[in-house]
C-alpha cells in the first residue's frame, strides 16, 4: 500500500477580488461548509481560512488526487452552494458568486507545517498589515508566512 504525505498551500480568490467575503460570519460559513464537502470527496483539509477577497487553504494530498481536480472540486462546489444558498449570504445582494480562474498552490515542508497554519489562522491580522496584492508577491518571492 502506497504511503504519500505531501502537503499542499492553496491560495484563491474572488472573480475580481470582489470582497463578497466580508463579513466574519459569511467566511465561517463558506470554510465550514467547504471543509464538511471535503469530506465527502476525500480531500483532507488540514486547515483553511482567509480574508474577504480570498481562501487559503492548506491540504494533505491523496494518492490518487491532483492539485488540479482538487481545486475543481473545491471551488466549483463551494461556488455552486454559495449561490443555491445566497440568501444566507445578504452581501450578495443577489449578484452571483464567482471564483476567480485559477489559483495559487505550493508544496509545504512537514518542518514548516505549524508556521503555515498560523499563517492561514491569521488572515485577518496579517491583512490589517498587508493587502492581498503584496502576499501574493510575496509567495512568489518565496517570503511566504514571514509574518
Amino acid at each position: 500500500m502506497p504511503y504519500l504525505k505531501i502537503y499542499i498551500h492553496f491560495v484563491w480568490s474572488t472573480k475580481n477580488r470582489t470582497p463578497f467575503l466580508n463579513t466574519k460570519e459569511s467566511r465561517e460559513l463558506i470554510w465550514k461548509h467547504i471543509k464538511e464537502n471535503a469530506i465527502s470527496k476525500e480531500i483532507y483539509i488540514d486547515f483553511i481560512n482567509g480574508f474577504e477577497d480570498h481562501c487559503h487553504c492548506l491540504i494533505a494530498l491523496n494518492i490518487n488526487q491532483s492539485v488540479d481536480k482538487i481545486m475543481q472540486l473545491i471551488k466549483g462546489e463551494s461556488s455552486f452552494w454559495i449561490n443555491k444558498n445566497n440568501h444566507l449570504f445578504p452581501n450578495l445582494s443577489g449578484r452571483k458568486f464567482e471564483w476567480q480562474e485559477g489559483f495559487y498552490a505550493s508544496s509545504v515542508s512537514e518542518s514548516v507545517l505549524n508556521k503555515v497554519r498560523n499563517y492561514i489562522k491569521n488572515q485577518e491580522k496579517h491583512h490589517g498589515k498587508k493587502s492581498f496584492e503584496d502576499e501574493i508577491e510575496e509567495m512568489f518571492t518565496d517570503k511566504e508566512c514571514s509574518d
